[in-house]
């Protein structure tokens, strides 16, 4: 069994987080309570951490903040492009999972790391 391909954001969205947090200072050292602010960047930093896909033997797991959904490949219907180009899953029983951070143009990835269990739909000619 060979470990999951994750399919994560790209860690230099975490440096506008660094700048937030850097402008962001002067106002939440005015008092204990304004430090609360300094959660605002610590919830994006998570978000962009966690969220993503990992796809392997068992199925795809698609990961939020702070939870996760398994769909079996035996579930999985196929892939649904959405008119301003994300990617859902739809799974057999006609519900569909959005694939949080992947779009259209990454298409060809998700098939590379299904191991052939998604194809890429070749466009008319």
């Amino acid at each position: 069994m060979s470990a999951p391909a994750r399919i994560r954001m790209s860690r230099t969205a975490l440096l506008p987080v660094g700048l937030l947090v850097i402008c962001m200072l002067p106002l939440a050292t005015v008092s204990a309570w304004t430090l609360l602010l300094l959660l605002v960047p610590a919830a994006i930093a998570t978000w962009v951490v966690r969220v993503g896909v990992d796809v392997g033997d068992d199925g795809v797991i698609v990961r939020s903040a702070f939870g996760r959904r398994l769909v079996p490949w035996a579930r999985v219907a196929g892939i649904r492009v959405a008119p301003r180009g994300e990617l859902r899953l739809v799974t057999t029983a006609r519900t569909e999972v959005r694939l949080p951070v992947l779009r259209a143009r990454d298409l060809p990835r998700l098939a590379a790391v299904s191991g052939g269990r998604i194809d890429v739909p070749v466009p008319p000619a």
